[in-house]
């Protein structure tokens, strides 16, 4: 019986213990899940006082009311104390709309947020200073300040925040700069430091600085225009830093040596257009963890040295506009071997690598870009291109490769989105039935040869962004598919070939920015052209018709139709497109007499046309000088040659169309004498007035034309004329001056009676 009862005794403790322990449990686990679901009320304060002063025009804090701020959009506060910890206002794109971007005033209420761990105010548009106190937030871990316009000094201040172990002014999108960076030194915690684009240029001694920094991992100084780079650091205290972003600052100084190649633990260095000159360093051997190389854009010469061999870990290399000069082969067996599997982007153009690409295959399974171009590489394109099956970017562009190009080179590069072969002798040669495994957004292949017949594969690239198929020896009919191919695409070249076929009527819903249709044999009508087209050239083809009455393209900034049978009058239509800057209509048949859009009241806003060159050249139009064109006071080159224009030059030429350097008015019916006026226009350097009637006599301010010779009176087209030139001759001009200025200028002035 005395076992029994104790036994229950046992029991019952045990029960007891086992009871107050989930009790216990429960009670920490309550505490720990426990949430403030309030804000301070300081806090929410001090938020609604910034709000107030910010420039918020796309409602993005629209959120930012009631009692509780943890609530809103970008505010965080800690689950235990209800402070506010982090403030979370980043923009959404540093490239996007200013309209959706914050702005206006940064207010020191936010010093009533001393618990703030985070902010993050990057991606607007505030157009002011740093704000001083912002020094004062001593608890911030986390400052990015980046792309929001901020401009004028970097406050010293910041120096203050000795908790912070990230921060970010990448200054792309403002003018911000330090006189004195001592102030980095004291922010000891610091891991991650971008300070790109602000100018540094009056520190030498930012290293040592820099250097003082025990736990950084990444440096970001980039076009901060620093001049200094020490060969080497007697103590070198950045022995964690693992990325190294310096590229286009002004160290002009031999490769080696630089105290950079000292960091024998770096994965990432960008020291591109920094002025480095001489070979590439045997150093580079050394940094044996480096995963990401830029050195592009210096003046480095030679082949890379064969310690390269060493970068195991190597994805990335980056090494065009320098000077290799030397075999692509060799290059390809200086490449460490070890990371063949790992290697990614090559991006070498512009290096001056000469020779064939080598037979044998080069096992680059991973890579993805791979960019030959503008270099001297002869020879065809090897199988094994076909191999790498990874390639989404295969630049092989303006080269002197030569040969076939069949289905074995593409048919497995299913993921590639780039190909640009443009400006070799390649022959492009695959069945009329094949159907590419990739859908490109970029094909570039200007002076391939692609046959006489439509490449039909080009069918199913859906997705392309840009294409480029110039002087490729087309000539065949435009298939109907091609339309609905390429509506889509914003640049299209399909300039100088024999292309037969009509512009389409749905080519207004067509997404094209730029269109090159020019020297085929295209006929019909210019149709309404897109939305959003801006360059347009149809010259040395077939249209026929009028000039449209709607052009659509209310952004168009060129038009070149030039060597077309377009007949009809110049609609008023034509000067509604404020911003066309460059207009070519010569060699066509149109009639009749230049609008005066100045006096149509359906056309408005004309007192500001953008056009810098006009040349409406040989056709058949008539009236007196345009008056529009004292609306063009940008005009830069104007040819109104070979027409049958009449009446008198107005004063008006000098004194609106200042900012002439070209003017020819051959062959046309001008009568009276040479305003004066005329030889107002300081920056005149070719003046024809040939085979007119133009009478009286030549103005003696026209030795003022300094920049000026005298031509003779050929019927030079005006690619070849926009040179230095006065031609008056066939008109019937004398000058009483008594100044005589022979051998210093010559007029052709035949059938005319001119005194010097």
């Amino acid at each position: 019986m005395g076992t029994i009862q104790l036994s229950c005794i046992q029991i019952a403790i045990g029960l007891l213990f086992l009871t107050q322990a989930k009790s216990t449990k429960e009670e920490t686990s309550a505490h720990r899940n426990y949430t403030i679901t309030s804000c301070i009320s300081d806090e929410r304060s001090a938020l609604v006082t910034f709000r107030a002063g910010l420039s918020d025009t796309a409602n993005r804090l629209s959120s930012w009311k009631g009692g509780d701020c943890c609530q809103w959009k970008g505010v965080h506060c800690s689950n235990i104390t209800g402070r506010v910890i982090r403030l979370d206002l980043h923009g959404p794109g540093c490239h996007n709309s200013i309209v959706q971007v914050l702005g206006g005033n940064i207010s020191s209420s936010l010093l009533g947020l001393q618990h703030l761990q985070y902010l993050d105010l990057s991606c607007n548009r505030f157009e002011l200073q740093i704000p001083e106190f912002l020094g004062s937030l001593y608890n911030l871990k986390y400052i990015d300040l980046s792309n929001s316009y901020f401009v004028g000094r970097v406050p010293p201040q910041l120096g203050n925040l000795s908790n912070l172990r990230y921060f970010s002014l990448d200054s792309t999108l403002g003018d911000t700069y330090s006189r004195d960076i001592t102030w980095l030194s004291r922010l000891t915690s610091l891991q991650h430091l971008d300070m790109t684009f602000v100018n540094l240029s009056t520190i030498a001694h930012w290293l040592p600085v820099v250097n003082m920094l025990p736990f950084l991992k990444i440096l970001r100084l980039g076009y901060c225009d620093l001049t200094s780079s020490p060969d080497s650091l007697q103590f070198s205290n950045l022995t964690s830093l693992e990325i190294l972003d310096l590229p286009a600052n002004d160290f002009l100084k031999r490769s080696t040596p630089n105290w950079f190649w000292g960091l024998t633990r770096l994965k990432y260095l960008d020291i591109s257009a920094s002025g480095l000159h001489g070979p590439f360093p045997d150093e580079i051997g050394n940094m044996t963890s480096m995963v990401r190389l830029d050195l592009s854009s210096n003046d480095l010469v030679g082949m890379v040295p064969t310690s390269m061999k060493n970068l195991c870990n190597l994805e990335e290399l980056f090494l065009f506009e320098n000077n290799i000069n030397g075999c692509i082969a060799e290059f390809f067996q200086r490449l460490p071997s070890c990371s063949w599997n790992k290697l990614q982007t090559l991006d070498l153009p512009f290096t001056n690598l000469t020779g064939s690409l080598p037979t044998t295959p080069v096992p680059l399974s991973n890579l993805t870009i791979l960019d030959l171009s503008c270099n001297k590489l002869t020879g065809p394109l090897p199988l094994w291109i076909g191999e790498l099956t990874k390639l989404k970017s295969l630049y092989l562009g303006s080269n002197n490769l030569d040969g076939v190009i069949h289905e074995g080179h593409l048919s497995r590069l299913d993921m590639l989105d780039v190909l640009t072969l443009s400006d070799n002798s390649i022959a492009i040669v695959v069945s009329p039935a094949w159907v590419p495994a990739f859908n490109l957004t970029t094909l570039e292949l200007r002076s391939c040869q692609l046959g006489a017949k439509f490449p039909m594969w080009l069918r199913w690239q859906r997705q392309l962004y840009s294409l480029d198929i110039s002087n490729t020896s087309i000539s065949d009919m435009l298939p109907d598919w091609f339309w609905v191919s390429t509506s889509s695409v914003f640049y299209i070249n399909i300039r100088d070939n024999k292309i037969r076929g009509v512009l389409p009527s749905t080519m207004e819903f067509m997404r094209g920015i730029a269109m090159d249709f020019s020297s085929n044999q295209i006929t019909g009508p210019i149709p309404k052209l897109p939305t959003n087209l801006s360059n347009l050239d149809i010259s040395r083809n077939n249209l026929v018709g009028p000039l449209p009455l709607d052009f659509g393209a209310s952004g168009l900034q060129t038009l070149v139709l030039f060597d077309n049978c377009i007949s009809g009058n110049i609609p008023y239509s034509l000067f509604k497109l404020q911003s066309l800057s460059l207009l070519d209509i010569s060699g066509n048949n149109l009639t009749g007499s230049v609008p005066d859009c100045l006096d149509n009241e359906s056309t408005t806003n004309t007192t500001s046309l953008s056009i810098r060159n006009l040349s409406l050249r040989n056709n058949h139009l008539s009236g007196e000088f345009p008056s529009f064109l004292q609306s063009c006071n940008l005009l830069i080159f104007l040819d109104l040659s070979n027409n049958h224009f009449f009446g008198t030059l107005p004063t008006w030429i000098g004194q609106k169309l200042t900012s002439l350097a070209f003017l020819r008015l051959r062959s046309n019916m001008f009568y009276g004498h040479i305003p004066v006026e005329l030889m107002k226009i300081s920056n005149l350097q070719y003046l024809d007035l040939a085979y007119n009637n133009i009478t009286g006599s030549i103005p003696t301010s026209i030795v003022n034309f300094k920049g000026m010779i005298l031509m003779g009176d050929d019927d030079a087209g005006y690619e070849e004329a926009f040179g230095h030139g006065l031609a008056i001759g066939d008109n019937e001009l004398v000058d009483y001056s008594e100044s005589t200025h022979k051998g210093s200028r010559e007029i052709i002035y035949r059938r005319n009676h001119i005194l010097w």
